[in-house]
């Protein structure tokens, strides 16, 4: 590894392997490009970090510079360590894929949903994606509500039948089922589990001396709210976000959501983290978890264009797998997930890659690019 410094213009910091310099010039000309405020990029390979870079600036101002212990708000990047955290719980036998949730969590069975199985929680097809209870805004941080709002509600259609984005009603569903096996918060088991071990920097639910290295999260007003013009979201989209408060523009910055553990939304960390945690699975589940509960992890559970995002996805169990929306390099067999406005995070099991990106500035594009699709592809040509 050798310390970046060639782009002084950008002041772009940290390091790159002279064999992936590609990697670097394509961080840079993002930047170039004028589509960057802030970002990181890292990319692990059989156990090495070979990339670790950042730059630019924590807001659009640009008056402080990205750091290498600044974090951002990496949306349902948080998704894929939700799903990880229920699959090593299966790998301990403390949770059965095809057991109804009732069964960890009696309430649950509220609404009819006595016999709705695990997996459904993990893959989009609960019919949970929104409640149609209404609830205040900024319901969302108030977690004993959104559970029992979900424990009444009733499935929106017949569940296993249509798969449907769980936008936000994810971080409960997940959140609470690791809450009843394991008698820990989400943010707890995710730092017992995974990150206190690994000694990853991301999070959920960031503590008080946190905030003052958070990046602010510029959102694109169009992902929540109505009246954006031809990027008007879907009405299930609004409706799925209206539980934290849209109208506000600085909820996403606030410090109620970046303390509030809402663990398939609001996992704030580095590109640094999310690669090293990809780069140990794809060592055969390294130290977290079995190959074959991978595996399972992994297998492909619908092809389709969902209607909340409206987006073609491959989806596994919690994990999105390389689609035409979320794309994560040649490999069909990476997988990981992506989040709102380009941030990335994935695992290529045969290439043995750990690679993330995550940025302030959120982008309207349907997928995760252009910014992470040249970083990808700039990775995949120096192999």
């Amino acid at each position: 590894m050798t310390e970046t410094g060639t782009t002084t213009d950008l002041n772009l910091q940290g390091c790159c392997d002279p064999a992936f310099a590609a990697v670097e010039e394509a961080f840079a000309d993002n930047f170039r490009r004028g589509e960057e405020v802030g970002a990181s990029c890292a990319v692990v390979i059989d156990g090495r970090l070979v990339v670790d870079l950042w730059g630019g600036g924590t807001d659009r101002s640009g008056s402080q510079a990205w750091q290498r212990d600044t974090i951002v708000n990496m949306m349902s990047v948080a998704k894929g360590v939700l799903a990880l955290v229920a699959h090593m719980l299966v790998d301990a036998g403390k949770i059965d894929l095809d057991a109804p949730v009732a069964r960890y969590w009696p309430e649950f069975a509220g609404g009819g949903k006595d016999r709705l199985p695990v997996r459904y929680l993990l893959d989009h097809r609960a019919g949970l994606e929104v409640l149609t209870e209404p609830l205040w805004p900024g319901a969302a941080y108030d977690w004993n509500a959104m559970v029992a709002a979900l424990e009444r509600q009733v499935p929106l259609q017949e569940p296993g039948t249509r798969p449907a984005y769980h936008t936000l009603t994810m971080s409960y569903l997940v959140g609470e089922l690791v809450r009843r096996v394991t008698g820990k918060s989400y943010g707890r088991a995710l730092r017992d589990m995974v990150t206190g071990p690994l000694d990853l920097d991301y999070r959920i639910g960031l503590s008080r001396p946190d905030l003052d290295r958070c990046a602010r999260f510029i959102r694109w007003a169009g992902y929540s709210e109505r009246g954006s013009g031809q990027d008007e979201p879907s009405d299930l989209l609004v409706r799925a976000w209206a539980q934290l408060d849209p109208a506000r523009d600085d909820d996403l910055n606030s410090e109620q959501f970046r303390m509030a553990e809402i663990p398939g939304a609001n996992g704030h960390g580095n590109a640094r983290a999310i690669a090293r945690l990809y780069g140990e699975i794809a060592r055969d589940g390294g130290r977290l978890i079995s190959r074959q509960a991978l595996r399972r992890a992994t297998e492909m559970q619908w092809e389709a264009t969902e209607p909340v995002l409206s987006h073609n996805y491959r989806m596994g169990l919690g994990f999105t797998l390389n689609s035409v929306d979320a794309y994560m390099g040649p490999n069909p067999n990476a997988f990981g997930h992506v989040g709102a406005g380009g941030s990335t995070g994935l695992c290529d099991p045969d290439a043995r890659i750990g690679f993330s990106y995550g940025m302030n500035l959120m982008r309207a594009n349907r997928d995760n690019g252009p910014r992470a699709r040249r970083l990808l592809d700039a990775l995949y040509s120096c192999l």
